[in-house]
């Protein structure tokens, strides 16, 4: 039995939410520059636009290139939340990790196991397959998107 996830409609999922969160990204840039895009806002554990797309893209890294494809990865996921830079620097980093997960995905198999450590928390279903990852990884960028909308909101004051 296919679970009828396929790699072009994984692909445009994750593109739309990437393009999301750099337009998000951009209205802040026009609205006050890096500094507002690397503000953080003024709500208790919250963090800037700009490390929450790090974020994603850390996401984007660990989940398609270590679980799916099986690579091996070098991550610092604390250092995501404080990164900073300009929207260029962050175009770039989005940029290179999209790449880094296309190549991730050549070998896509919805129904097949991961090839990596599947990170599955206890309570998750089992057999978890490449399909149930980048289902998650849908999940959690348009999860951040939501934070980056809310994160914009606060930080332009409205």
């Amino acid at each position: 039995m296919s679970s009828g996830i396929d790699r072009a409609t994984v692909q445009w999922y994750i593109d739309s939410a990437l393009a999301k969160l750099l337009a998000r990204a951009d209205e802040l840039d026009e609205a006050g520059g890096a500094e507002l895009l690397c503000r953080r806002p003024d709500v208790e554990g919250a963090n800037s636009v700009y490390a929450l797309i790090v974020h994603c893209c850390g996401v984007l890294e660990r989940w398609g290139g270590e679980t799916i494809a099986g690579r091996s990865i070098s991550r610092d996921r604390a250092a995501e939340f404080t990164a900073s830079g300009t929207l260029e620097q962050l175009e770039a980093i989005v940029a290179a990790q999209r790449g880094r997960w296309v190549q991730d995905l050549a070998d896509f198999e919805a129904d097949a196991t991961p090839r990596g450590p599947d990170g599955r928390d206890e309570g998750d279903p089992e057999p978890i397959t490449q399909g149930f990852v980048a289902l998650h990884v849908i999940e959690e960028l348009f999860q951040h998107l939501g934070h980056v909308d809310l994160s914009v909101d606060l930080v332009r004051g409205r």
